[in-house]
This record gives structure tokens, sequence and C-alpha cells, in this order.
């Protein structure tokens, strides 16, 4: 079998691929690379020309091929790794007709434990939907409990404003709901530390990114000063950059995007390293059916996961492009046995999809006084 073609789709905001086998196969893989799909889409057409003719069951090969094509790295190279890495994967499981968690030795589990993602304008709506999420059987949701003007608020305020939205949050969750706080990158680490000694009465499951990514070294002095659980790794890309953030600051929650961090291939391998340290792996995730379905093999097979991010949006009809076998059923996704990922493209629909992409310039807070805040 060879590789005979790789199609790109710039789907929504979202980039897709989708590998061919001479046998009429195929593979679909995404990237979290969500503020550039754009680029993502030029680099995997530089891939292209290496992929075609090649075996498609050297991914490890192939894995390790792009990424050292040339002496660059960065976030847009790992995404278009990371998605032709998972379409091969997706390839190969369709190939033995097995679900991928199968070729990376078997299941460790019988279902995915979901985390719900869940927004809030005020303390009391935030309340009431942590116990919608209950009600309806998740065991576990996630918010960022910062006020909008969070950047412009003396520490007083701040610390008050979020602990209402967290107090109400842990109320409507109950004791049977782990509740996770997402701070999104956007604290400096004498603020982060403060505000997290505030909420530790509540007992968050752990919290995730208070400061900025760019120093690994800030990251692990910050988890030794947390008395809470810290998650970090979203943004991150290698296992070289897990190991020194472990290596820096101990057991933490790692946080690997499947689309970013070298696909199936790389997270497998960045869980490993994490297992070492006797750090769970709590994969992150928001961006469609692809990547949760992805995910999800690998949350499958691996044995310190603890519990899959997970958006209704996999859910809304925007969606409805991705024929998506792999289903939610309360706060759990059973485990999958569609072989290779579970997902498909409805072609029909496929001809209509439109690229629109984000417009980052929108999403960069402001302070009050005209300069730039942290930014997600």
């Amino acid at each position: 079998m060879k590789i005979e073609e790789v199609e790109s789709f710039l789907i929504g905001d979202a980039y897709v691929v989708r590998v061919r086998a001479d046998n009429g196969l195929t593979g679909l893989g995404q990237t979290a690379c969500w503020g550039y799909p754009e680029a993502v889409e030029r680099i995997v057409a530089r891939f292209r020309s290496y992929l075609i003719g090649k075996d498609p069951f050297r991914i490890e090969h192939h894995h390790q091929f792009m990424y050292r094509m040339g002496p660059f790295r960065g976030s847009a190279l790992s995404g278009a790794v990371s998605a032709v890495d998972i379409a091969l994967w997706d390839l190969k499981g369709k190939h033995f007709q097995v679900p991928v968690w199968e070729l990376l030795g078997g299941k460790c589990r019988d279902r995915v434990r979901l985390h719900l993602l869940m927004g809030g304008k005020n303390p009391e709506d935030a309340g009431r939907r942590a116990r919608e999420a209950r009600e309806e059987g998740f065991t576990a949701v996630k918010l960022d409990p910062l006020p909008d003007t969070f950047h412009s608020m003396t520490l007083q305020r701040l610390i008050k404003s979020t602990r209402e939205t967290v107090a109400a949050v842990r109320k409507g969750a109950g004791d049977d709901v782990d509740v996770i706080l997402e701070l999104h990158r956007k604290l400096t680490p004498m603020v982060s530390i403060a505000l997290a000694d505030a909420l530790v009465e509540f007992n968050p499951l752990f919290i995730e990114d208070p400061i900025q990514i760019d120093s690994i070294q800030s990251q692990g002095e910050l988890a030794k000063r947390f008395t809470s659980p810290l998650a970090n790794g979203e943004r991150m890309h290698t296992i070289w950059e897990f190991r020194e953030l472990l290596t820096s600051g101990g057991p933490q929650y790692v946080r690997p995007d499947i689309g970013l961090a070298g696909g199936i291939t790389h997270c497998k391998k960045i869980a490993a390293v994490a297992e070492s340290f006797h750090s769970a792996v709590v994969t992150h995730n928001y961006l469609g059916p692809i990547l949760t379905a992805a995910s999800v093999q690998l949350d499958v097979s691996i044995p310190n996961f603890v519990v899959q991010e997970y958006s209704k949006g996999d859910e809304s009809p925007k969606n409805r492009v991705y024929k998506n076998s792999v289903k939610r059923k309360g706060g759990f996704i059973p485990t999958p046995e569609t072989p290779g990922i579970g997902v498909e493209l409805d072609e029909a629909l496929l001809k209509k999809a439109k690229h629109e992409p984000r417009d980052l310039t929108k999403i960069v807070p402001m302070r009050d006084d005209g300069s730039v805040a942290y930014s997600v």
C-alpha cells in the first residue's frame, strides 16, 4: 500500500487533512494550531511531495522525517505534523479493521470520563450550569472564573469576584463533581499565587495555565508555590518541553493537545514521560469531533489518564460536516469500536463548507490604560 494523495481542507476556522492510499482507504487528521490554520495548510503542502508514494504504515518514521525536514520548530510545524500523524493512524486502524487504541496496546478502560467546558455570565449563571451538568451525568466541569475586566481590577476585587463565581460553581456541582479552573495564562506569578491561595477551600481538581507559557522554568517554579494542583501544556509541542516542565516543577497534570503536540505518536510518548513523574494526563481539546475522537483513542490506551476535556460544540449543527461515530453518553464516552478514529467527512456538506478564520485582533484583551494585557 502507498500514499496516493494528501488533501487539505479549511473548514470553518479549522484545518483538516485527508490522506488517501492507493487502495481507496483514507485517514482524517486535524491541527489544533487554531490561530494560523492557513500556515499549517502550507506546511502540509510541503510535506505532500515527501508523503506521496510512501508506505502509510511507517508512522513513526514519517513523524521523525516531517519534524526534521528543516531546522525550524514551533506550533505551526508541530500542528502540521500532528494533523498528518492522526490521519495516518486513522488509515492504519481502518486497514486492520480495529480502533486506533487497539494498535496502541489495547484498552486500559471501558469508558472515558469527560469534563464539560462551561461558561457563566455571572456567579448565579455559572452555578446553574454546574448543577445542570451534574444532573446530566458529568462528574467534572471546567470554566474560566476570572471576571471580564480582571486585568484592570485591584487584587482585592479580583480575588473577591473570582471567589464568588467559584463558590457558586462548587455549590451547584456538589461534592461528587470535580471543578477545574482555567485561567488562560492571563495572570502574573504573584497575582496567580494570591488568587490560588484564596480558592483552596473549594478544592479544585487543578488550576490550569495561570501564567504565560513563555518560560517553562517559571511554570515549574510556580507549581512548587501552589497549594492546589497545577496543570499545564496545551501550548507545548514536544516531549522535551514536557520533560523540562516536570523536571522543574515535579508532578503536575499535563495537558498535551493531540492536534498540536505531535499527534497520537508523540502524545503517547508525552504520557509515558508524565507517568515516570507519577503525573496524570488530561488531554486538551475543544476544536471539534476529529480531535475529540483522536484524543479518546489515546485516553483509552494509557494508564495515567484522568479526564478528557469536552465541548458540546462537537454536537452542534456547525459540525454536521463530520460524520461522527464517537458519541457521548452522559458524562462519559464509551470506548469506541469503530475502525480508525471513527470520524468521516460528509462529502455533500464538505462542498458547501466555507473557510471562516478567526479575527485574532478581537481576542486580545486591553487594559483600561490602553496597554495590551496577557492574551489567551
